[in-house]
């Protein structure tokens, strides 16, 4: 239902451009998420959209390097990333949530995708 996709293998300093397609079912309506899983950590917030992408939300540690974005008509949430670094490799995942709150925590989040992997060489 949600799926990621993108992710590869980039050098330091590149970038990528993630994509989170949804079914109907769940985009309509929902504000999505983007979060990432390094090995041996924790799950991490890094951006959010509202439905209708007037609102957003960045994590600190990655706010400039990264912009979320979506395209309602294709059901489809982008992660825009730039100037990767090695800490960025992780499995990256999107997730749908129905109202605007709290939108950094894991938790709060109904459905989730499979992620992607994004390694990044020094």
């Amino acid at each position: 239902q949600l799926q990621a996709s993108g992710g590869g293998l980039v050098q330091a300093g590149g970038s990528l451009r993630l994509s989170c397609t949804t079914t109907g079912r769940i985009y309509n309506g929902y504000h999505m998420g983007w979060f990432r899983q390094a090995p041996g950590k924790e799950r991490e917030f890094v951006a959010a959209i509202s439905y209708r992408g007037d609102d957003t939300n960045y994590s600190d540690a990655l706010k400039g390097r990264v912009t979320v974005s979506r395209d309602n008509a294709k059901n489809t949430v982008y992660l825009q990333m730039n100037n990767l670094k090695p800490d960025d490799t992780a499995v990256y995942y999107c997730a749908a949530k129905p109202s605007w709150t709290s939108v950094s925590v894991v938790a709060n989040y109904d459905y989730w995708g499979r992620g992607t992997q994004v390694t990044v060489s020094s």
